[in-house]
């Protein structure tokens, strides 16, 4: 099953797409990883979306990612004696912790760590920043605020506080054992949410001890500042637009967004953009064309996968939100300026190591004979995102005796794994390369592919091989 693209779909599953068999649909749609929120939902619906994910992985014979999303420190209001209120703007609100029933004057904040971060002039943001209050004086248990944009404020509604970085752990007890139960299923990714220090991504890295790659979701501003510590302790990142958008000023996101992917390229991780990508298709079976050209956006500027969210988990018409996103990624990539923007808009050296001046070497020389991929044997996946890393012209095929590395590398720009046992010769690497190149598509007889490969064989990070065979079918 070779995907005519080289960027990769991210869906999440929920309410309208648990079932096995619309879990299949997706899959053959398009879907390259599968994303399980678990903001939402029990965890033995989990447990029953991992399942059916398996078993179609064994069913087609292909590496499936599964990408287990942490809720986070989520900061909530409490609830309101009448269920909601409506703010006035240049009225004043207060927040505290009096876990009563709140009303048009104050609300129940059930928060310590939000007022030990204020002080006079501090701004909040209140159901997705359709509200904003501006504090004029505080306390360890109370602000009171000014109304600065008023709006409707509902039960158990979300509160961002922009520019404090608040004295909240990273890992809530519930994010501890649902990070438990996730490794324990045998997720791919954990995604970090709210991360605001680098300390943030260390402690899960300690919990998390290898047995799945750790990513990042971009959605404070205190992480922006930190961008390129975060960059170098995380597996990968993901450009969460939702959150960030709230935080920030819309016109920031973008120019954030393209930041975060060209430093992630520089650093050969994974880079998901995320959040609102069709959002109109969670009603509608097509999307507008704003969406279509945000979608083409990150794709030109190199992400190594884009995803669906409500559009997939909740949505009305989530079979078609992946068949679209892969025919946009489709066209794009179709683009003769393509490949053109994507080197111009990288100037990533190789370091300086056997690994890396290998890779560079494959894309330039795939490139100067024609070659039809390049096929890359690896064991940890670092030789295989150094390969991606290059953005060759010519698909890459990743030859791996680790499963769990075949499904980390789903995410991966560029990449087709197959999980095969290691090869034990010299003529073994070759035969094994041209033959399943020719089985999985990527090369006719007569044509040549560029192996790469590391000896002694099986060896992590030895890559020391570069070869040129010829398909002989």
């Amino acid at each position: 099953m070779r995907r005519q693209r080289s960027a990769k779909i991210v869906a999440t599953l929920g309410p309208a797409s648990s079932a096995p068999e619309t879990i299949a649909a997706l899959f053959h749609a398009g879907v390259d990883v599968f994303r399980l929120n678990f903001s939402h939902g029990e965890r033995s619906d989990h447990q029953a979306r991992i399942k059916a994910i398996r078993a179609l992985e064994k069913e087609t014979h292909r590496p499936i990612g599964i990408l287990a999303d942490l809720q986070g420190p989520k900061l909530r209001l409490g609830t309101f004696a009448e269920g909601k209120v409506r703010l006035k703007p240049g009225a004043h609100f207060r927040l505290d912790l009096d876990r009563k029933a709140g009303d048009a004057k104050r609300a129940p904040l059930p928060h310590p760590e939000i007022f030990a971060a204020l002080e006079p002039g501090t701004e909040l943001l209140l159901n997705d920043g359709n509200v904003r209050l501006k504090v004029e004086s505080c306390g360890d248990h109370f602000a009171e605020t000014l109304v600065v944009d008023g709006g409707e404020l509902s039960d158990r509604k979300g509160v961002n506080v922009p520019n404090a970085v608040l004295p909240l752990a990273a890992l809530t007890e519930k994010d501890r054992a649902d990070l438990a139960f996730a490794l324990e299923a045998g997720a791919d990714w954990i995604a970090l949410s709210f991360v605001q220090r680098p300390e943030d991504v260390a402690e899960a890295r300690k919990l998390v001890a290898n047995r799945a790659g750790i990513m990042v979701k971009l959605e404070k501003p205190a992480a922006v500042r930190r961008l390129g510590e975060i960059v170098e302790l995380c597996d990968a990142l993901m450009v969460a637009r939702g959150d960030l958008g709230v935080e920030m000023p819309p016109e920031d996101v973008p120019p954030i967004q393209r930041q975060v992917v060209h430093a992630c390229r520089l650093a050969g991780k994974p880079v998901i953009v995320a959040t609102q990508m069709l959002e109109s298709m969670v009603h509608a079976p097509v999307p507008t064309r704003a969406e279509a050209s945000d979608v083409a956006t990150a794709i030109y500027e190199g992400a190594d996968a884009v995803m669906l969210s409500a559009e997939s988990a909740a949505g009305d018409f989530p079979l078609e939100a992946v068949t679209m996103m892969d025919r946009i990624v489709r066209r794009v990539q179709a683009d003769p300026l393509y490949h053109a923007a994507l080197h111009a808009d990288s100037s990533a050296e190789p370091e300086h190591t056997p690994s890396d001046a290998i890779s560079a070497a494959a894309r330039q020389v795939a490139h100067t004979i024609g070659a039809a991929a390049i096929c890359s044997y690896t064991t940890s996946g670092a030789t295989a995102l150094r390969a991606a890393r290059e953005r060759p012209d010519a698909p890459i095929l990743v030859l791996t005796s680790n499963l769990q590395t075949a499904r980390r590398l789903a995410l991966v720009w560029g990449l087709h794994c197959v999980h095969a046992r290691d090869v034990t010769s010299f003529s073994d690497m070759v035969h094994r390369a041209t033959r399943t190149a020719h089985r999985e598509g990527f090369a006719e007889r007569g044509q040549r592919i560029v192996i790469t490969a590391g000896v002694p064989f099986g060896t992590p990070g030895a890559t020391n091989v570069l070869h040129i065979a010829w398909v002989e079918g």
